[in-house]
């Protein structure tokens, strides 16, 4: 009964976004992570780290699956168009297009975080549910396609979801459509793992989103939102100074220790 009242008040326009709001901040060990001086680790994180692994499958589209040490199942950009194993236990979901949201999730999926808020306020997520601790950061996004200078924005439609575990700190971009600053990039905080769209058209130009992969030094990139774009020319676009490794298989597991020591990106079997 919680789930269908809340699938219905997000249909309407209504949200909880305020009762998360008034929870008191959890914290982040990315973030102190990223204040945190040269090889200083916290010591959550040094308990985490090691073998402890994570399974990351590419569904398709936006849509990753992360499967956590603790057996939490997480889904990122989530339609339920793309669906992969199990169902889920946890799903992000981003508005700018019906293929990154629905309002009719499946009714046994217990955690649904929304990347949009409503009535102007910004959607807040920070939250550990299992071994995995949930923020977000939000961004804009446009109303029609167009550039990404900032015109015709609105405001906080879209959320850089951001999920710890076992010592990693791996970030979803979501639906981005406009370049990041400063504050962005400070409340991102360290990544080990990103994803990132790279379709040059619907989200952001692929120069725009080439700086951001570079500016945010992941250890391992992973590509979504790719039907657009060429692989080898985003490839160029970032640089020399990534690894590139393509696989047949559409998941792969990873530990803290096991990170490459130069940036990757991982291609995995999708679309």
């Amino acid at each position: 009964m919680w789930r269908l009242v809340s699938a219905a008040l997000a249909l309407f326009g209504v949200s909880l976004a305020p009762a998360l709001a008034q929870q008191p901040p959890q914290r982040s060990e990315c973030l102190a992570m990223a204040n945190a001086t040269p090889r200083a680790l916290p010591v959550a994180f040094r308990q985490a780290a090691g073998s402890a692994e994570v399974e990351i499958t590419y569904a398709g589209h936006s849509t990753y699956f992360i499967d956590t040490p603790g057996g939490l199942r997480i889904a990122t950009d989530y339609s339920g168009a793309y669906q992969v194993g199990p169902l889920p236990d946890v799903v992000t979901m981003n508005r700018a297009h019906s293929t990154h949201y629905t309002l009719f999730p499946d009714k046994r999926i217990p955690h649904v975080l929304h990347g949009w808020g409503v009535d102007g306020q910004p959607a807040i997520v920070s939250e550990r549910i299992g071994d995995t601790f949930i923020r977000n950061v939000t961004t804009d996004i446009r109303r029609y396609f167009g550039d990404d200078t900032g015109a015709d924005m609105i405001r906080d439609g879209n959320s850089i979801f951001i999920f710890e575990v076992a010592g990693l700190c791996i970030g979803h971009l979501g639906h981005l459509h406009h370049k990041l600053d400063d504050s962005h990039f400070a409340q991102i905080g360290r990544l080990d793992i990103v994803m990132v769209p790279i379709d040059g058209t619907y989200t952001m130009s692929l120069d725009g989103i080439s700086e951001i992969t570079k500016r945010l030094r992941a250890s391992v990139v992973l590509p979504m939102h790719r039907f657009a774009t060429p692989l080898d020319t985003f490839m160029r676009r970032i640089g020399q100074q990534f690894e590139i490794d393509q696989r047949i298989e559409r998941s792969f597991r990873i530990s803290r220790d096991a990170l490459p020591s130069k940036p990757t990106v991982i291609i995995l079997d999708g679309v």
